[in-house]
């Protein structure tokens, strides 16, 4: 057993550990425009800031909505990055709200958790019922935090980051400017977990790609088995041959079992 310690910023900074994202992210952005031109979505405010607007991509009156929170580690990118995500599952009947929040280092990372609780309130004011949230890296942890504050249905956590203290020392955090106290108060692995004595959601899955670095799949395999071990109910699954970029592929394919696990949750 080696004791060379960790490389934290090898280990966290998922841009430098995938070469080719640039790629990626291309294809985001094209295939959303293409999503945006083919399914207009309506802008709902939830703030007065500029930034605090959500594309509702609406199946049917009545039909359930799930929310995405996107990633960017807090302080990149925005809901229209996204859009590419609604129309398969609008094929299944279901909308997607995708919002957007202001980004460090203009908010701390406290202020922007809060945004999407207002988000994810006024998609549950809007529908009469607590959404399915789900969310990539950065959305992926705030995606656990509102299944924790009983604001979501259930909550799938794709490549999300649970514990912050390890971002500290990289420089992820010159613009977070988290310190060691306010990265375990806004740990969801500190968090109440939700259980059957709260009216909110009891399912948590914690999905990463294969080829993610060892700390983000320890990190959502050690969150399932710390909440799946108080009472939640829990997935763990490490998706074949993706990364940090690619996890997000089976998005596009309403056949996916990705876009059916969802689906599932947001019909239950």
């Amino acid at each position: 057993m080696s004791d060379k310690p960790l490389d934290l910023e090898a280990e966290y900074n998922n841009r430098a550990a995938v070469p080719d994202h640039p790629v990626v992210m291309a294809r985001w952005k094209a295939d959303a425009e293409a999503a945006r031109t083919a399914h207009p979505p309506t802008a709902l405010p939830y703030g007065p800031g500029e930034r605090h607007v959500i594309d509702l991509f609406d199946a049917a009156p009545d039909a359930p909505v799930v929310v995405f929170l996107h990633g960017g580690y807090w302080q990149a990118l925005d809901k229209s990055w996204f859009s590419w995500i609604a129309p398969a599952f609008l094929k299944h009947g279901v909308g997607v709200a995708i919002p957007s929040y202001d980004l460090a280092p203009t908010v701390r990372l406290g202020r922007i958790v809060g945004q999407m609780r207002d988000a994810v309130e006024l998609i549950r004011a809007k529908t009469g019922k607590r959404p399915v949230v789900f969310g990539h890296s950065a959305g992926g942890h705030m995606a656990a935090c509102m299944l924790s504050e009983a604001r979501a249905s259930a909550a799938v956590a794709i490549s999300g980051v649970f514990d912050l203290a390890p971002l500290i020392p990289t420089s992820l955090n010159a613009a977070l400017k988290l310190d060691a106290r306010e990265a375990a108060a806004l740990s969801p692995v500190h968090w109440p977990v939700p259980n059957g004595s709260t009216p909110g959601g009891t399912v948590l899955d914690c999905v990463v790609g294969a080829d993610e670095t060892a700390e983000f799949v320890r990190q959502s395999r050690d969150m399932a088995d710390l909440w799946g071990g108080k009472g939640v109910e829990t997935r763990f699954e490490a998706l074949e041959d993706l990364n940090h970029f690619t996890v997000l592929d089976p998005l596009a394919d309403p056949d996916s079992s990705l876009v059916r696990r969802i689906v599932e949750l947001a019909k239950a």
